[in-house]
């Protein structure tokens, strides 16, 4: 009697989203904080403190990449996973115990650097528990929990506000959900199928993961860096992610101000514009992930990863053009909806690239690359209001903005074509 594979490999996904559920709902959350009537009237900061509380994690987000990854690589992600998520839940709920801005700033700080190692985690995970021909999909069901979570934080922290009249229980409850989180990935999760007692040999034999690896060794490290420097796909990766998030960050900095100055929305109104605008863009996380597997199924690794990478970032480029053509808000809304739908169907080829090439330094390499991507989110909050002023006039200068990030998404669109799935990063040490 032949065996039925096991499904194993479907809860190490679902609890995957889950984990990218509550790291993004502790992520987002503060930002709804600060508006809390609470908040301002228990901590009198100014606008710029507060913008730089919100900055905080951002910066150690974006160093910590790479460390966090390598660590995962190094000692497994059950493990360190496990710890990450336990350490932002801890930060989370010290940001609630906090009473002035340094605190605040520290305790943000402590949560982007534990929350680093996330993604480059679980992208090294997938690539341990699914075939090559299921990593898209895979890949974005996890980025499909981080958007879900993004895009309910708002509603469920308010919510959460109001039913305890403060916003310091708000976080404390995140908290406790994120050690419950923590504690079910730890019982689930395991670094390969060959480790799990509840993975049957029909469904390793389905995986066909790879083979056992040595872990990497402190000693690997500079060779992996070196190798990192010299690979070209990993470059081009890198200056990918930085143009298309210079590009999509518009839609979470700046398009509520737009919709509210320039086209006189309502704050609530323009709210559920910007969430509507969201949701097409988790509706392209799935379309990304379908896309490129049947992409390289029929076109082969390289070009299939290449055309599913590089079709989605010029819809999203010509729905900014677009923008430029039209004049009412939901208008314009609806061409940003493209633009979500675009980028985000990018995301999630994105990781699987990295599966296919990073070998035992998977988490590593995703790291890097996703570095690199959170610097140019960071590099849009400066260029907007740049090019705002530069343009001399509200309308005048939205247009020099739309034309910015539509040329960003347009170069990234480029860049992805040099790309090569099918070489590996080769990490050379010498032997002892």
């Amino acid at each position: 009697m032949i065996e039925s594979p096991t499904n194993v490999r479907y809860r190490i996904i679902a609890v995957s989203m889950l984990m990218a559920f509550i790291l993004y709902l502790d992520r987002i959350c503060l930002g709804e904080i600060v508006k809390s009537a609470s908040f301002k009237g228990e901590l009198a900061l100014s606008k710029e403190e507060i913008g730089r509380v919100l900055a905080a994690f951002f910066f150690t987000y974006a160093i910590f990449q790479v460390p966090a990854g390598w660590a995962s690589d190094r000692w497994g992600a059950r493990r360190m996973l496990t710890g990450y998520i336990i350490l932002w839940s801890l930060f989370t709920g010290l940001t609630g115990l906090m009473s002035g801005f340094w605190g605040l700033m520290l305790a943000r700080l402590g949560c982007g650097m534990a929350e680093a190692g996330a993604y480059p985690t679980s992208g090294a995970l997938i690539r341990r528990w699914i075939p090559m021909a299921g990593r898209g999909r895979a890949s974005a069901l996890v980025a499909l929990g981080g958007r879900m979570g993004g895009t309910l934080a708002p509603f469920i922290t308010a919510l959460l506000i109001v039913a305890f009249g403060d916003w310091r229980p708000a976080l404390w409850v995140d908290a406790g959900v994120g050690l419950i989180i923590a504690a079910i990935y730890f019982w689930i999760v395991r670094d390969r199928p060959s480790e799990h007692p509840g993975c049957n040999e029909a469904e390793k034999q389905l995986i066909g993961s790879p083979p056992g690896e040595p872990l990497p060794e402190a000693r690997e490290i500079r060779p992996m860096l070196w190798a990192f420097c010299r690979c070209r796909s990993l470059w081009l990766s890198s200056l990918s992610q930085l143009l298309v998030n210079l590009g999509w960050a518009f839609l979470i900095t700046w398009l509520p101000t737009y919709l509210a100055e320039e086209k006189q929305v309502e704050a609530v109104a323009g709210g559920r514009m910007v969430s509507l605008v969201l949701a097409f863009g988790m509706v392209g996380q799935l379309a990304g992930g379908w896309t490129s597997d049947w992409s390289v199924r029929r076109f082969g690794l390289r070009w299939g990863r290449v055309f599913s990478l590089s079709a989605p970032l010029m819809l999203a480029g010509s729905a900014y053009v677009a923008c430029l053509g039209v004049d009412s808000a939901w208008a314009i809304v609806a061409c940003c909806a493209v633009v979500a739908f675009g980028t985000d169907m990018n995301n999630p080829v994105t990781w699987a690239f990295m599966q296919d090439i990073g070998g035992k330094n998977t988490a590593s390499a995703a790291g890097w690359s996703n570095m690199w991507g959170n610097f140019g989110a960071s590099a849009n909050a400066m260029m907007v209001p740049w090019l705002l002023n530069f343009g001399g006039s509200g309308e005048a200068g939205q247009r020099l903005v739309f034309i910015a990030c539509a040329g960003a998404l347009f170069l990234a669109g480029l860049t992805v074509l040099g790309m090569d799935a099918t070489k590996p990063i080769a990490v050379k040490t010498r032997a002892t």
